[in-house]
């Protein structure tokens, strides 16, 4: 009695797997006709650092493509705050809680509604004795909320444009 080949029968199940989904009309979120091109979407955000990041973290999720003409703009607003948490024995902190919030407002450049929410990253960072560590710490958990708060975003306008 031969048995089938295991490479063969996984094949088969990919390929009646594949047959299935495509039949019942679903289609994947990134798909071309799914959303509209996310690539079409100029950001313009606030004129600090924390806002040049969040822009070129939108830019890159969103795959914006500097060569075509915009259909929407995407503007933001951010406020940032940062709590002290943990002390040492002379009462400076351990570390920071950076918690950043961005409104953020979808707009068409043609007619249409615009499209608002608002998004929230918090995260912590530690605290160092050295200026320069404590600059570059404090740096970079605004690059990581920037990364965060851009992931954020771009799910809620593709969420949004999918209806």
């Amino acid at each position: 009695m031969s048995r089938g080949h295991p490479a063969a029968l996984s094949l088969v199940a990919i390929a009646v797997a594949g047959l299935c989904t495509s039949a019942c009309g679903f289609t994947p979120m990134y798909a071309t006709g799914g959303v509209p091109v996310m690539s079409r979407i100029a950001v313009t955000a606030e004129d600090n650092r924390l806002g040049y990041r969040l822009r070129e973290q939108l830019e890159d999720s969103l795959g914006w493509d500097r060569g075509s003409q915009p259909a929407w703009r995407l503007t933001t607003l951010t406020e940032q705050s940062r709590r002290p948490l943990g002390r040492r024995i002379d009462d400076t902190a351990t570390r920071y809680e950076l918690t950043v919030r961005t409104a953020w407002t979808l707009t068409p450049t043609g007619a249409g509604t615009p499209l608002t929410g608002v998004e929230t990253a918090t995260l912590t960072y530690a605290a160092a004795d050295q200026p320069y560590a404590a600059i570059a710490a404090q740096q970079d958990g605004e690059d990581r909320a920037a990364a965060e708060l851009a992931r954020l975003i771009r799910l809620d306008i593709l969420r949004a444009l999918s209806e």
